[in-house]
């Protein structure tokens, strides 16, 4: 039995038409998701190490012009060229790191989830408005725009500050604890290349006979006593002065000064701080110190006028006094605790 559409309800045409433009649209939405996710793959091909360039018109077409939920995530550092220069902002060290995170996701992930989550980063001379959009005014910053992020200001996340000093490693962190996606192992690049690493076993091999031959009459560095000596030096200097604090937390030699930008901090008041300067000087004093104790100890005793070693003794313990004094008000001055002699209440 055929029935005419002339005797359907309006009810009934109404649902009919509602459903079917309900379906329509949603099949529209689906084929322009899958259209803006295949121009991002694309886009990442052509990039290197996977990270897009975005500018106003791509952060326009692919976060404000796209309602959500999106089903993609990006990942955005900020950059700036003209502020490279600044050491201590150490914008081209994570940049670097934000491309080994973007390349090793990629390489851990071919499946679905590749599709979800893409590495972007904007330039600030190129993309001024887009800066603006997110409101970044300080560098370093890296932004999570998730799939229902609306507000591009207020509800994307941020990385913190304090999570840059692990680099790579806490970029994965954040990108896995914001996405529930796993980024997997890390893929650095080797430090010497194939090609260098044939030159270094060649020039071994060659110098390997000539080496082992010094060796057996003793004429190499390792038999000279003064660069033993030197060495010494060289490690109780770089012990005191907190060099390997310095490199492992990648510290500023020194700082320029944010009210005049012709004046550079070399001592920074505070005890949550320390600039490689600070650990120079410190490291210098407790140096004059040990040389002196060396010197007294090994060399001074061996002279026979009594009436020059008194002196030199003085001398040295003036020094040497003047050079820990000078250590213990900088770690006053920074830290705001003092240091006095503690005298037995015997001797009041």
């Amino acid at each position: 039995m055929v029935t005419n559409p002339s005797n359907l309800s309006p009810f009934l045409l109404l649902l009919v038409l509602t459903l079917s433009s309900s379906l329509y649209f949603s099949l529209a939405d689906q084929d322009s998701d899958s259209d803006l996710i295949a121009e991002l793959v694309s886009l990442r091909s052509a990039a290197e190490s996977g990270v897009i360039r975005l500018n106003d018109h791509l952060v326009s077409q692919f976060l404000t012009s796209v309602s959500a939920p999106r089903p993609y995530s990006l990942l955005i550092f900020f950059d700036a060229v003209q502020l490279h220069n600044k050491q201590e902002l150490r914008l081209q060290e994570l940049r670097r790191e934000f491309s080994i995170v973007s390349a090793s996701f990629a390489a851990n992930n071919n499946g679905s989830d590749a599709g979800k989550l893409f590495f972007c980063e904007i330039e600030f001379s190129q993309s001024q408005s887009s800066f603006q959009l997110f409101g970044v005014n300080a560098l370093p910053h890296i932004r999570l725009v998730g799939p229902s992020t609306v507000n591009l200001r207020d509800e994307s996340g941020q990385m913190d500050q304090g999570d840059y000093s692990r680099l790579a490693e806490s970029m994965a962190e954040f990108v896995e604890h914001r996405t529930k996606l796993t980024v997997g192992p890390l893929h650095r690049p080797p430090l010497l290349s194939k090609t260098q690493i044939g030159i270094i076993v060649a020039l071994v091999t060659i110098w390997t006979p000539f080496v082992i031959k010094r060796v057996l009459k003793g004429e190499t560095l390792i038999h000279d006593r003064r660069v033993w000596l030197a060495g010494a030096i060289f490690v109780y200097f770089f012990s005191v002065a907190g060099t390997m604090h310095n490199i492992i937390r990648k510290m500023p030699m020194f700082l320029q000064d944010r009210n005049d930008p012709t004046r550079l901090i070399f001592f920074y008041q505070g005890s949550g701080m320390q600039l490689g300067a600070e650990g120079f000087a410190v490291g210098f004093l407790y140096t004059v110190v040990g040389l002196l104790l060396a010197f007294v100890t090994n060399v001074l005793i061996r002279a026979r006028n009594v009436t020059a070693q008194r002196l030199v003794m003085l001398l040295a313990l003036f020094i040497s006094f003047w050079a820990v004094k000078k250590v213990i008000s900088l770690d006053n001055w920074k830290t705001g605790y003092g240091v006095h002699p503690y005298w037995p209440s015997s001797w009041h």
